[in-house]
């Protein structure tokens, strides 16, 4: 594995993208000896037909202030540039066209683990990913072993992240955003000050 890039995929609509986000990144970073962290942004996922986004282009603005400080953070535009529906499995296999020699680390929470196999094709999602860094959430309850009857092979990828519990979330953001409650301490300053300016969430 030595000279072997680690690249993490790291996917979501971030709307917005908070201290959390970036808190677990760090922590994958870490846990996963990763040499690069791919910040995803999803235009529309389509587990979330009907919900309201905030436009693209402010999202994506958003997390490019976000991620700028960190040289380990890259966007991927791997999503915005191709029609819908953006499928995990799609994303992981055109990474792995534009970086055929990196082990590809796909980042996901327990919440998502526990419901993978109600995802789209998820075992050739499976196949496609060399790893899948898990990181815990509070509440996310799952079996290996009762995962393994639905995807074979799921065990031996499953990489844990030892990520610090995180109790933010851009829902409840932009809820406190929309009732005018200080979120300074949740949001990177780059963020919110583009929040202010445009007047995104009220």
């Amino acid at each position: 594995m030595v000279g072997i890039t680690r690249i993490g995929i790291f996917g979501g609509t971030f709307d917005p993208p908070h201290n959390g986000h970036l808190a677990l990144a760090q922590a994958a970073l870490r846990s996963l000896h990763l040499d690069q962290v791919l910040w995803v942004l999803t235009q529309k996922p389509p587990h979330k037909r009907g919900q309201s986004l905030t436009p693209l282009a402010d999202r994506l603005e958003m997390l490019q202030a976000a991620i700028a400080p960190y040289p380990q953070f890259q966007l991927s535009r791997v999503d915005i540039d191709r029609p819908s529906p953006h499928y995990a499995v799609d994303t992981v296999r055109l990474l792995r066209q534009a970086c055929p020699d990196a082990f590809l680390i796909y980042l996901m929470g327990g919440d998502s683990l526990r419901d993978l196999p109600q995802w789209h094709t998820p075992q050739a999602f499976l196949a496609a990913c060399d790893a899948l860094g898990v990181m815990r959430r509070p509440g996310a309850e799952y079996n290996l072993e009762h995962l393994e009857t639905f995807l074979q092979g799921i065990s031996a990828k499953v990489q844990f992240v030892n990520a610090p519990p995180i109790d933010i979330a851009s829902s409840s953001l932009r809820q406190r955003i929309a009732a005018a409650l200080p979120v300074h301490e949740y949001l990177p300053p780059a963020v919110e000050k583009i929040i202010r300016a445009r007047k995104l969430y009220r």
